[in-house]
């Protein structure tokens, strides 16, 4: 499993780059492909610079990658295994996952139609990629009848008195003639 693969240490100095690496991986081999590709890159200077605070985690299995994962909340999260499909569920922190050996994150980048507007520096914790949904507007609505107040009324008097909110407390008790 990998956390933002090399593809993404060519944006900025500042990128950084986590593999996750399951058992079995051959370390060794993983880091001369690593600096193979660098080699062959207009941008090399940038991606070694990126390369250079980066890091390799050795897990001892899925559950523990995806507890790191989760907890460093990648802005691209591409899950470079087997069956990829069944670490989803155990994944709740990414701006966007892209699952098995033939997702690049490239091809978020440029054609699947995903946004690209992602969260960073772990705010994938909090927050979504912006959508569609970041532009809507939502309201809540509220209504109760008579005896719906008059069942919610004394929960809420009650929540309200221990706030110290008397105004909250009155505008139900009033209404429910209550003293």
């Amino acid at each position: 499993m990998c956390v933002r693969v090399s593809d993404q240490a060519e944006h900025g100095p500042d990128s950084q780059v986590v593999l996750l690496a399951l058992p079995g991986v051959d370390l060794d081999a993983v880091q001369m492909e690593v600096s193979r590709q660098c080699d062959a890159l207009p941008r090399s200077d940038t991606a070694r610079k990126a390369l250079a605070h980066s890091c390799v985690v050795t897990v001892s299995g899925k559950e523990e990658a995806c507890r790191i994962s989760n907890a460093y909340a990648p802005e691209h999260l591409i899950v470079n295994v087997e069956d990829a499909e069944s670490w989803l569920p155990a994944l709740d922190n990414a701006g966007s996952i892209f699952m098995g050996r033939w997702t690049p994150e490239s091809v978020g980048d440029y054609a699947s139609g995903t946004n690209h507007v992602l969260p960073t520096y772990g705010y994938a914790r909090m927050y979504s990629g912006v959508s569609l949904e970041s532009f809507t507007k939502k309201m809540t609505v509220q209504s109760l009848s008579f005896e719906g107040l008059q069942a919610l009324g004394p929960s809420v008097a009650k929540m309200a008195e221990v706030e110290g909110l008397d105004a909250h407390r009155r505008a139900v008790t009033l209404r429910l003639g209550m003293s």
